[in-house]
């Protein structure tokens, strides 16, 4: 496999009992909002840092694209050819921690880090020390997904479809009732 970071950070700053929370988190989503939710509250707690009124969209795009955040906006864009594939193929926990890491990249992107090894490695020092070094979202966030979903290769497409959805109810604990 691959490292997409020249050094990794070794330092672990939650307990065993913190990592065992956000496992057992992970393993328990049932929406996107979810997920965001817990990205954002690991990012809080390892970065200090916090962002609200985001709204994600769903697209099928290339498969070497797994999703991006359109610079200067509150849009995060994942590839739903991606998660179908992981959805359809690999077990909920993998989906899981796909949806998580992915989402906590393109969330410190969000930030306006635009350094891509910077947040590759801010993504995967967050995982390293949230769910520990052998985690599929840790794994992923260290290498690549390809590496190791090695069968998302074989689905292999430079087609961007123009069609999208946007999902609801996503980022709703920032959201004024009224909306």
């Amino acid at each position: 496999m691959k490292e997409t970071t020249d050094t990794l950070p070794q330092t672990v700053l939650f307990t065993d009992e913190q990592r065992q929370y956000y496992q057992n988190k992970l393993l328990q989503l049932e929406n996107f909002d979810e997920a965001f939710e817990l990205v954002k509250k690991a990012v809080d707690a390892k970065f200090n840092m916090h962002r609200a009124g985001l709204s994600l969209v769903l697209q099928r795009l290339p498969t070497r694209l797994g999703a991006y955040h359109v610079l200067g906006s509150n849009i995060i864009i994942i590839n739903r050819r991606i998660l179908d594939i992981i959805k359809t193929h690999r077990s909920l926990e993998e989906y899981n921690s796909y949806l998580f890491m992915v989402l906590c990249h393109e969330y410190l992107h969000s930030f306006g880090i635009v350094d891509e090894l910077q947040v590759r490695k801010m993504t995967y020092d967050l995982c390293l020390s949230l769910l520990g070094e052998n985690h599929t979202a840790s794994l992923m966030a260290r290498y690549e997904p390809w590496a190791v979903f090695p069968d998302l290769n074989l689905y292999q497409t430079n087609k961007f479809e123009e069609a999208f959805e946007i999902v609801k109810n996503f980022d709703r604990t920032t959201q004024s009732y009224i909306s």
